[in-house]
């Protein structure tokens, strides 16, 4: 017979860690905010905030930009159990761009759709939705948000 033992892991991401994750995630937030509303703009105005129950581009705007703030922190506790990987701005450059790739993955091409279709949004897309345009706006994202969060962490 054997036994399986689970341990929780425990990350503490100290105060200046997570708010560097919320700048950096903010930071990135405003310039994936602004590709989105260039090139998908229903994306923004209606599907984001029809994940809530909200409509209109204002509340798009505020779901998106507080979406990026938390997954922000998430990269901050990821930093931080991650050193070898983050400790230099190119370093957490690219670990940015790998990890808005997964989002990308995970939060675009498969959570989102299925949400979208849960909540009775008429234009959910498709499952999977491996929409490049938004590949390359979830990387803006990542890749804005690992070059700023050494630098904010820093001073």
């Amino acid at each position: 017979m054997s036994s399986a033992t689970e341990t929780a892991a425990e990350v503490n991401v100290t105060g200046s860690e997570w708010q560097a994750g919320v700048l950096g995630g903010l930071f990135g937030g405003a310039l994936m905010g602004v590709l989105l509303s260039v090139s998908m703009t229903p994306v923004i105005q209606n599907a984001i905030p029809a994940l809530w129950g909200l409509s209109g581009g204002v509340a798009g705007w505020t779901v998106h930009m507080a979406t990026a703030a938390i997954l922000g922190v998430v990269f901050a506790a990821l930093s931080k159990e991650l050193p070898q990987y983050s400790s230099s701005v190119g370093q957490s450059t690219a670990l940015g761009a790998i990890y808005g790739v997964v989002l990308w993955v995970v939060l675009a091409a498969l959570v989102m759709p299925v949400w979208l279709s849960a909540v009775g949004f008429a234009g959910a897309p498709s499952l999977p939705n491996f929409d490049p345009t938004s590949l390359v706006a979830h990387l803006v994202y990542g890749v804005a948000l690992g070059a700023t969060y050494p630098l904010v962490l820093r001073r």
